[in-house]
This record gives C-alpha cells, sequence and structure tokens, in this order.
C-alpha cells in the first residue's frame, strides 16, 4: 500500500476503484508518466477477479476465463512480463454444450455440424435458410436481443443458442437486454450487410485489417495461477496504490483540479489531482456524482445488476458419467433448470484439480431466477450438486465445494442503456477532467474492460498533454 495521503501534493490523477478497468487506466497513465492515485475500498485489488488454490486445486471467484479479442492484451501481457504465465484453454474447450431434452448436447461450430446437429430441429435449420432475404429493421429503433434473434432466425435460435448465451456472459433476461447496447456489432451487422450471414462473410476481411477477433471464434486464455494473476501484477506495479480507503465525496477546486475525500480504516484522507477517473460500479458512481450531476446520477441509478453465485465442486473423476470434453454446458431457460451453466474447469486449463479429479465450476441465480443466489451456502451447494447429478451424471458427494456470492455481479445492458449513458457521459463535458470506465460502459467482458481501459487512458493522456 503506498503511504498515507498528502493533501499538499496534486497528482496527475486519481482512479476510484481498482477493479480490471481501473487498475488498466492507472498502469497506462504511469506508464506514460503520469502520477496517479488508485483508491480502493476492498483490502485487495481485483474487483471480481479472484483466484484460490486450495488442496491442489485451483478455482476462480469470479471471471473464470478471458477472450483474446484484441492485441491490445497481448500488449499487456507482455508490458507486465507475463507472457510465459500465459495458459491458453485446451482446444477441447472449443466444444460447448446446451442442454436439450435433458441431455447436452455440442453446439454447432460450422455449417455442416449445424445441418447434422440435433440440437436443432429441421424447421430451425430451414429458418436459417431464409435468413439473408429478412429485411434490416429501422436502424433507430431499440429492440431486445430476443425480438432481434426471432425475427432473423426464429425462436428456437434464441432457445437454444442465443439464451444461453446471454445468461453465460450477462446473466440476463434476452427480452429485456438490448441489442444495440449488449451487441452493436450484431446490429451493425445488420445494418450494413442487410444480413448476419452476408455480414460474417464479407466482413471477415475488415475484422482481420481491424485486427480483432469475434469472440465466437476467440482463444480463451488464464495464468498458471488463475485470473487473479493479472490484476496481482497490475497492483504491484502501481506507485500510489490505496486500500481499505472508501471514497465518500468530491468537488472541485478553485483551479478546476479536484479533490477527494476519503475514510482510510477510521481515518479522514483527502486527494487532489487534475484528473478523476470513476471506475466503480453504477451505484457507487452515482452517489459520488449525485451533488453534481443529479441526472447523471440517476441514470446510473436506472442500471440493474444480475445477482449471481458461484459454486466451485471437486470430484472424483470416476465421480461423473459425464465425458466432461469441452467447456462446459450452458442451461436455456426452456430447460427449466436451476443452474445458467457449468464450467468444466479443469478440462479448460491443466493444473486445475490433482490427478483423479475434475473441478467444475457452476452458476446459479442471474435475472433468471434472482432469489436463487442469495440461498444459504449449504442449500446453494446441494442445488449445484443435485442439477450435477441431473445433467452430469454425478454419482458421489463432491470432495470440495466453495460457494460465492455477488449480489451485484454483472451489470445489464437492458433496453433504454444506450439513454441512460448519454445522461452519464453529459456529466463528464459539464466537469471536465472527470471521466468515466467501468463494465457498465463498452462491455462487461474481461478482455471488454481492458480495451476501455486502454481508451480511456488515452483520453485522459489527451487532455493532460493539452492542459501542460
Amino acid at each position: 500500500m503506498a503511504a498515507a495521503a498528502d493533501p499538499s501534493v496534486v497528482w496527475d490523477a486519481i482512479v476510484v476503484g481498482a477493479g480490471i478497468s481501473g487498475l488498466v487506466v492507472a498502469h497506462r497513465l504511469q506508464r506514460a508518466g503520469l502520477t496517479v492515485a488508485v483508491l480502493e475500498v476492498a483490502d485487495r485489488a481485483g474487483g471480481v477477479i479472484g483466484s484460490v488454490a486450495r488442496h491442489g486445486r485451483l478455482f476462480e471467484t469470479g471471471p473464470n476465463s478471458a477472450l483474446d479479442t484484441s492485441p491490445l492484451i497481448g500488449e499487456l501481457v507482455d508490458e507486465l512480463g507475463l507472457a510465459e504465465r500465459l495458459r491458453w484453454a485446451s482446444t477441447i474447450a472449443d466444444r460447448r454444450y446446451v442442454l436439450r431434452n435433458g441431455e447436452p448436447m455440442a453446439l454447432p461450430t460450422s455449417p455442416t455440424a449445424f445441418f447434422t446437429s440435433r440440437l436443432f430441429s429441421a424447421s430451425a435449420k430451414l429458418a436459417l435458410l431464409r435468413e439473408p432475404f429478412v429485411p434490416p429493421a429501422d436502424p433507430h429503433a431499440e429492440e431486445s436481443i430476443a425480438a432481434f434473434v426471432r425475427r432473423r432466425l426464429g425462436s428456437e435460435f434464441l432457445d437454444y443458442a442465443i439464451d444461453p448465451f446471454v445468461s453465460g456472459v450477462y446473466a440476463g433476461d434476452p427480452e429485456q437486454i438490448s441489442v444495440q447496447a449488449a451487441f452493436p456489432k450484431l446490429h451493425a451487422l445488420e445494418q450494413r450487410w442487410g444480413s448476419l450471414i452476408r455480414g460474417q462473410v464479407f466482413g471477415a476481411a475488415e475484422r482481420r485489417r481491424q485486427q480483432g477477433m469475434a469472440k465466437n471464434s476467440a482463444r480463451s486464455f488464464s495464468f498458471d495461477g488463475g485470473m487473479q494473476v493479472l490484476t496481482d501484477v497490475l497492483a504491484a506495479g502501481l506507485h500510489g496504490l490505496h486500500l481499505q480507503t472508501r471514497v465518500s465525496a468530491f468537488s472541485r477546486d478553485a483551479d478546476g483540479g479536484f479533490l477527494v475525500n476519503a475514510d482510510v480504516q477510521g481515518e479522514p484522507r483527502s486527494w487532489r489531482a487534475r484528473q478523476l477517473v470513476l471506475a466503480v460500479p453504477a451505484d457507487a458512481a452515482a452517489a459520488l456524482l449525485q451533488p453534481h450531476a443529479a441526472d447523471a446520477a440517476a441514470a446510473l441509478r436506472e442500471i440493474d445488476y444480475a445477482p449471481v453465485a458461484t459454486v466451485a465442486s471437486a470430484y472424483a473423476r470416476a465421480a461423473i458419467g459425464h465425458a466432461l470434453d469441452g467447456f462446459g454446458v450452458l442451461v436455456p431457460r426452456v430447460a427449466q433448470r436451476r443452474l445458467l451453466g457449468v464450467l468444466f474447469s479443469s478440462s479448460m486449463f491443466v493444473g486445475r484439480a490433482p490427478a483423479g479429479e475434475v473441478l467444475l465450476t457452476s452458476f446459479v441465480g442471474g435475472m433468471r431466477q434472482p432469489p436463487l443466489a442469495a440461498l444459504p451456502e449449504d442449500e446453494l451447494a446441494a442445488l449445484v450438486h443435485g442439477e450435477h447429478q441431473a445433467l452430469l451424471g454425478a454419482r458421489q458427494a463432491p470432495l470440495l465445494q466453495q460457494v460465492t456470492r455477488w449480489p451485484r455481479a454483472i451489470p445489464q445492458y437492458t433496453l433504454g442503456h444506450g439513454r441512460r449513458l448519454a445522461r452519464v457521459l453529459a456529466a463528464e463535458r459539464g466537469l471536465p477532467g472527470l471521466l468515466f470506465c467501468a463494465n457498465w460502459l463498452g462491455g462487461v467482458a474481461v478482455g471488454d474492460c481492458i480495451k476501455s481501459g486502454h481508451a480511456l487512458a488515452d483520453r485522459a493522456l489527451l487532455a493532460h498533454r493539452a492542459a501542460a
């Protein structure tokens, strides 16, 4: 932890929040030569990213991996000296299962596999053939991802492909998630090419020029000690990190800078800076913003969060009937189960369980069944084991189970999210030097947060140089 704050020191930037977004912003600014103070309420950096090693097992309490969707991610890994600790998911993880009729079925990953798959009926396959002839929607009319998929691909594709995918990424309800806000590339494909299929074919060259990788084809990665390796190394490299520091308010100095007040283990402290980055959840940002931009604060409070409980379960390998030869099983709403999905963690990455064991990570609750995420730990553990019995053929009790609860796990990009963000970003224009960077803005995945942090740092650097 950095030394106690000196209010006479003026930092180039203060970052409130040491999740992955705030850490990337601070790393980039410090690397460019700026002085940066990072204020974090928890007793460690990393936010929801957390890895636990116990009795030869390694499990995640938050994101289990990330997707290599941008060259910026590889650049960050290299800057931090983590290339040798990077671990790519096994090629077996390319297979993903979706539950249908009580059976995990492989999600097809090629046209040939799609037309031979048992996951989709003949009528669903024929519906795909009509997709290039479906006219695009009004570009100005907001649409849910459910309505978008029904219109272009049909209800069955929504039920067994998109609904489980939305649950896996957002723990959300596709009837409420905005396609423009949460899946802007899908919306852009339709608007530009008039068809998702034509867009996938003719847009491939453009994606290669932009050096981006589509999320459905990007490789998953982690590190030898889990995802927390990334945030730990980022945090260790910062010179101005202050943990157990609860920011209570900020105000403007006479010179246009910021005075930030906080409580550090019961003691009041203050920091001064030329720029202020709020890299915190929407409700925390709303509380800080309320005295300065009430409408923006109200917009932030309108952002819902899905509650999620994660349960890591270790079993003897012989106790599980399923081959566990894939990424995991996604569970669609129509299956009427009590899980959102199960990851085959030890199949994805070596070293996650001792020889003769397997490690599963299961997700409960979300916007589909929010009360389940709040069940007592013993009930959650029993619920998950019961689902493993039904879906994966678990024949014996688990050797270990670890429950982690996130009452506000993932922000929901619901209908109207774009308008809410416009109200929030108006506060940036009204309070020059104030910037926002969090997973409620720019994407919820780890890779999205890295890219957003990189872009936000570039904006802050431009403003710093312009004022110099």
